[in-house]
Order: C-alpha cells, then sequence, then structure tokens
C-alpha cells in the first residue's frame, strides 16, 4: 500500500484557479444543505494561550470524499518567522479507509477560506458591492481579497493591519494578481470599515479579545463576514445585524460553549441552507448582514480532493509506502 505525499510548492504548482476552488466549496456547502455530508464539530486542544490544534474530519456523500485535516494556529509563530496557519491533511479511501494521500494544508486553508467567503458574498452581499474593508492584512486578507474578487465588482479596497509589512505584502500581493484594485491603507479600523460594502476581519482568533467595531461604523446594506469568530466586533455591532449567519450552526454553539466567542441572540441560519434555497440569504440592499465563517472540514475535503484528482492526473508529488 501506497500514499501521495504532495507539499506545499506541490498543491501550489497545479495552479488551481480561484473559480474552481470557490464551485468545489460552493458545491460542498450545496450538499451540506442537502444533508449530504457527515462532520462532527471539531476538537481541539491549545496547548498554549490563544493556539490551538484542531482535528477536522468531513464525509461528503455527493462527492464521496473523505478526509481530515489536523491544523494548528499559532499567533506568535509569524514573531519566529513561522506562519500561523499550518498543518497537514489526510485524504482516505471511502471505500476502505485507506489513506489515500497526506499533503499540506496550509495552503488549502488559505484558499478554501477565502473561497468559503466568496460564496457567502455570491448570495447574501449586494450585487453592486465595491468598496472592501479587509482589517488584517496577512495570509487570508490576500487570499480573501482575490476570492471576492471573482464575485463582485470591486474597485477599491481599504486596508488596515498594525504591521506596516503585512501592508506592504498586501499591496504587492493585489499587484502581483494583476487584480483591478485601488488599496487605500486605513488609517484605523473605523476608516477602514464605515462606508465598506463589504467587511472581512482576518486577524488572530482570541479567547479574550478586545473588540473595537462598534454599530455606527458598519454602513447600511453592508456585508460582514468575520472571519477570526468576534475578535474584531462587539456585541452591540453584532446584534445591530439584520441577519446574521454562520457556516455551521452546532460549531458556533460549540465554540459559545467552550467560550471562545460571546453569546448571540439570534442565528438566522447557516451557508449551506442559504445556497440551496432553504433559507432566503439578501432579500434587500438595505439589510445589514453578517456571516460568520467558523471554517469547515467540508471545504478542506472539497479541495483536498480536487488537488488530489488533479497530482495524479499530472504525476504530482511523493509516493511513499504505508
Amino acid at each position: 500500500m501506497e500514499l501521495l505525499y504532495l507539499s506545499y510548492r506541490d498543491v501550489s504548482s497545479l495552479g488551481i484557479t480561484p473559480a474552481k476552488i470557490i464551485e468545489v466549496v460552493e458545491d460542498a456547502f450545496r450538499q451540506k444543505g442537502d444533508g449530504m455530508v457527515e462532520m462532527p464539530p471539531k476538537p481541539g486542544i491549545h496547548p498554549r494561550p490563544d493556539s490551538f490544534i484542531h482535528a477536522m474530519p468531513a464525509y461528503l456523500g455527493g462527492s464521496d470524499a473523505a478526509g481530515l485535516k489536523w491544523v494548528s494556529g499559532y499567533p506568535e509563530n509569524p514573531s519566529r518567522g513561522l506562519p500561523y496557519i499550518s498543518g497537514l491533511f489526510i485524504l482516505n479511501d471511502p471505500d476502505t479507509g485507506i489513506p489515500l494521500a497526506v499533503m499540506d494544508a496550509t495552503w488549502i486553508t488559505a484558499y478554501r477560506t477565502a473561497a468559503a467567503t466568496a460564496v457567502a458574498a455570491k448570495y447574501l452581499a449586494r450585487e453592486n458591492s465595491e468598496t472592501l474593508a479587509v482589517l488584517g492584512c496577512g495570509t487570508q486578507g490576500r487570499t480573501n481579497t482575490l476570492m471576492l474578487s471573482e464575485v463582485l465588482p470591486l474597485r477599491e479596497v481599504r486596508a488596515y493591519d498594525i504591521s506596516q509589512q503585512a501592508l506592504d505584502r498586501y499591496e504587492d500581493f493585489v499587484r502581483g494578481e494583476g487584480l483591478d484594485l485601488e488599496v487605500m491603507r486605513a488609517s484605523s479600523p473605523r476608516e477602514a470599515v464605515s462606508g465598506a460594502d463589504v467587511i472581512v476581519t482576518a486577524g488572530p482568533i482570541l479567547k479574550n479579545p478586545d473588540p473595537v467595531i462598534e454599530a455606527d461604523w458598519i454602513e447600511e446594506g453592508a456585508t460582514a463576514i468575520p472571519l477570526d469568530f468576534d475578535s474584531y466586533w462587539k456585541s452591540s455591532a453584532i446584534a445591530s445585524m439584520d441577519k446574521f449567519y454562520t457556516d455551521d450552526v452546532d460549531q458556533l454553539r460549540y465554540y459559545i460553549e467552550e467560550g471562545w466567542i460571546r453569546p448571540i441572540a439570534r442565528v438566522d441560519g447557516d451557508l449551506g441552507e442559504v445556497v440551496t434555497g432553504r433559507k432566503p440569504g439578501r432579500e434587500g440592499d438595505s439589510e445589514r448582514i453578517m456571516s460568520m465563517n467558523l471554517g469547515l472540514a467540508i471545504e478542506d475535503v472539497a479541495t483536498g480532493k480536487l488537488i488530489y484528482d488533479l497530482a495524479v492526473e499530472r504525476g504530482v508529488g511523493w509516493r511513499l509506502p504505508l
């Protein structure tokens, strides 16, 4: 028995387009809405303050794909020259359970998370959304900008980060990807958020955050997509939303019970329900809508299966004995 090993370089060399990743992630949400997935809330351990190492298993019945991501997030890693997020993804044969592949999960996490943001924006943002606010300009800030540019007619991005180096890399990324976006460096979170059509917060996930975003900063008709739980968002700002969605209600409740997210008074549904039409999504241009995306294993399995199939087809990676 052998498995295929794919490094970060192997995965990134496949040249998978943003549109294709959005397509498979949207299909994963569609399967979730149709009740075709098995995905328990992710258990985790926390060896250091504000760090996490999560196990994320899922089975996509419609794709007949099974796998698990073992992923860590360490906020202090960038100061050590290491990525905040790192991990491995294992794809299994659903007939036998035998591992088919082990691959880098850092690339997967960066792009599947951003693809889920694009899916949320496709159904929840105003179609004419032109101004994007990005708070936290690291990997997720960059990939989210790329993916949102696939589904919205963005013209301007207001970027905020406490690190000038992160802002420099962000601007270099936007230029390097050929995105037709004017980048404005915001001097404060308020300057970035006020008047924005879409707001993405992508800072570190903190168990005891000091949130800054106020309800009166948020424009009528805006769409907010936090990737860092409620670390940037005051409870009053979340409560001011006309609709509140998440990518998975059970996981949201799990994190609230574990003390990682403050209690949320009203949850209108999850993205799977929106994608399948079971919940309405946006119904008017004046609605302020939030989708708090926690990150789901179904996104990893869908993206990992796509990577595996392409790698086998192109002969990329290393065969290792089990």
